[in-house]
């Protein structure tokens, strides 16, 4: 079985140089697997990518916040795109600076917005209300970003796209005046703009094009010092799969930047909040084979997980490559790969996996973003351990979750 994310050495699969069976074995299963290399070559590639001018890159941590990670990406010299107060304050614990963190919320309250002041983060406003109550206390006291949404198709999957008519997220340019009243009334500081389409962008042209859209409406604002343009760059999930070409993208977002920096007469900084991108590739999820059951039509292998613990299969369609490295050059045999919980959990269709038998691990691929991060206790399940393989050695960096856990936060009563 082909992979272009693990290292088949003789006959055992490897992440990181670290074999995987080591790590089943070691740690149990399930069990998250990131590998810090493959982050930090991540990284790196976008880092040169846009060389050529003044950007930041703001990993966006609702993808996998495990602060061994954050800190990792800390060291690297990134910076940190949040979504929750949680997420802010863990960026903090973890090491970001408050300067070095962006806070873009969704329909949340305006005393969340008022913590995230508190804590001296950068504020991205995505709607008029909370403009509006955030000018009348704050006024030019606190500067912030404003999130529009460009009415763009830059994915290809309509709920992880952000940046179309029907999104929740960013304020519609065809509100612009009115963001111009609310602006001009309670005298706010805009210091940046901001603009996310979603995941998985398959052409950058279409992505040019909201970038075009974004800058347009910059002659409102005449002391920005940033514009961020959100992230989705997308990752390979299988052989052939579309990736985004963030070197061409590169090239040529850099050159139409600096231009529009010499016409708007100051060097601003260029943002990006890249998540997935990151820390995709880095993961694997491990998982035990329990049963392997044979119907009139199909040959299913049950393992010890379910969308409890990755629910990018049955909520996003997401496709995941399977490799049972339990037997890395057997026979290959057709099965459909599911769950152990009490629901429909299919991970995997009719899929061609090396022969596989009770007891066996498989590797779940590309696991690194939005698996732990979404996982539940659904049917009182333990969410799983998370393992970082830094420097060729696999350290524990979460707990595999126990019946304490499950009844940590109940108050059990007299009845």
């Amino acid at each position: 079985m082909e992979s272009n994310q693990l290292k088949l050495t003789g006959n055992s699969y490897k992440l990181g140089n670290v074999k995987l069976l080591d790590v089943a074995k070691k740690h149990g299963t399930p069990v998250y697997v990131y590998d810090a290399e493959r982050i930090e070559k991540q990284y790196k590639r976008l880092t040169k990518s846009f060389k050529g001018t003044r950007a930041k890159f703001m990993y966006a941590c609702k993808a996998l916040t495990n602060i061994n990670v954050l800190r990792l990406l800390c060291n690297l010299g990134s910076g940190l795109d949040t979504v929750s107060i949680q997420e802010v304050q863990l960026g903090l614990k973890a090491g970001f600076k408050p300067e070095d963190i962006i806070f873009t919320p969704n329909c949340v309250s305006f005393e969340e917005i008022e913590q995230a002041v508190k804590l001296k983060v950068n504020v991205n406003i995505d709607n008029i209300s909370i403009l509006e109550q955030f000018g009348n206390k704050y006024g030019n006291k606190y500067p912030i970003c404003i999130r529009l949404n460009p009415h763009i198709m830059a994915g290809g999957n309509y709920n992880i796209s952000t940046g179309h008519i029907d999104s929740k997220f960013g304020i519609s340019i065809y509100q612009m005046r009115h963001v111009e009243r609310v602006v001009q009334t309670t005298n706010l500081d805009v210091k940046g703009l901001h603009m996310h389409t979603g995941s998985d962008i398959l052409d950058v042209d279409v992505f040019l094009k909201g970038v075009e859209i974004l800058l347009e409406n910059t002659d409102k604002f005449r002391d920005l010092e940033f514009i961020d343009l959100g992230s989705g760059f997308k990752v390979p999930y299988k052989k052939d799969d579309i990736e985004t070409d963030v070197e061409d993208l590169g090239k040529r977002l850099t050159k139409r930047f600096n231009k529009f920096c010499r016409n708007y007469g100051r060097d601003l900084e260029l943002w990006f909040e890249p998540g997935k991108f990151l820390v995709s590739e880095s993961g694997v999820f491990l998982t035990k084979v329990n049963v392997i059951k044979q119907t009139t039509a199909t040959v299913f292998a049950g393992v010890d997980t379910g969308f409890n613990h990755l629910i990018r299969p049955m909520f996003y369609n997401a496709y995941h490559n399977i490799i049972n490295v339990s037997n890395p050059k057997g026979k290959e045999r057709i099965y459909t790969v599911v769950g152990n919980i009490c629901e429909t959990d299919n991970f995997g269709w009719d899929r061609k996996i090396s022969e596989t038998k009770e007891g066996d691990i498989l590797a779940f691929c590309n696991a690194g973003a939005y698996g732990h991060v979404m996982a539940s206790n659904y049917n009182s399940r333990y969410r799983p351990a998370e393992v970082l393989i830094h420097k060729g050695k696999a350290k524990l960096i979460r707990k595999r979750e126990s019946f304490d856990d499950l009844l940590q936060n109940q108050v059990e009563i007299k009845l």
